[in-house]
């Protein structure tokens, strides 16, 4: 494990980043947030959070509505039902990234979406929604006017920017697109102050090595877990 004191927002990389960079896409009651639902579903509570704090996120997000709690490790009460758990790895890079950007590389926005949306449902990189992009900067490439692989920029506490969205169809894979667009995003995230991470679940060993490849290290374990709310 890469051990960083330095990086204590990590430990809480929802709660930062919806208290700082992503301030404008939050909802909120009380201490407990979350990301307005075309954005993402990630929602959270203080890491020392009180029945209050519960109470608060569940009027927040309504009855038996899905609460991605992410890598929080805060443990809602006992009748939110589960609703899944996935391990997995949070990984931090560096400035020393190697790949170079891919040939028709193109910035992706607001008319991307449809597109975007379509890679998603095709390669399944994890939850993207119809205003995820507003979160930060995506680029990709195209073939023939089809938008064949994407990386972007998501979770935002302070000093850093995480990775996602990493993803290519089918018809594009082994040409190394998803390793140059990390790269050009990791690029984009250092020239601004930040410095890139990550996470990635631990079954997808051939992503991980991908990213140790870029000089990604794991800093720790995570487990991403969602939860339903309690519906009276």
């Amino acid at each position: 494990m890469l051990a960083d004191n330095t990086a204590a927002s990590l430990d809480d990389p929802v709660g930062c980043s919806l208290r700082g960079a992503h301030a404008h896409l939050a909802r909120r009651t009380g201490r407990a947030a979350s990301y307005d639902r075309a954005v993402a579903t990630f929602s959270t509570v203080p890491l020392d959070a009180t029945a209050q704090d519960w109470d608060d996120l569940a009027t927040l997000l309504g009855p038996g509505r899905f609460a991605d709690l992410f890598s929080s490790p805060a443990t809602p009460p006992a009748d939110w039902d589960p609703v899944f758990r996935l391990e997995g790895f949070q990984m931090v890079g560096s400035a020393d990234l190697l790949a170079d950007p891919p040939p028709g590389l193109v910035e992706l926005g607001a008319g991307d979406v449809p597109a975007m949306l379509a890679l998603v449902e095709e390669t399944r990189p994890g939850p993207f929604w119809e205003r995820t992009h507003a979160m930060g900067r995506y680029v990709g490439v195209r073939d023939d006017d089809r938008l064949v692989a994407m990386a972007g920029e998501r979770l935002r506490p302070p000093g850093w920017t995480e990775i996602s969205a990493v993803c290519t169809a089918d018809v594009a894979r082994g040409r190394g697109l998803a390793a140059a667009l990390v790269g050009e995003v990791a690029r984009g995230i250092v020239a601004r102050g930040d410095r890139p991470f990550l996470h990635v679940a631990a079954t997808n060993t051939s992503a991980i090595r991908v990213y140790e490849r870029l000089g990604f290290q794991v800093r720790r374990e995570v487990v991403f877990r969602g939860y339903r709310t309690p519906v009276g």
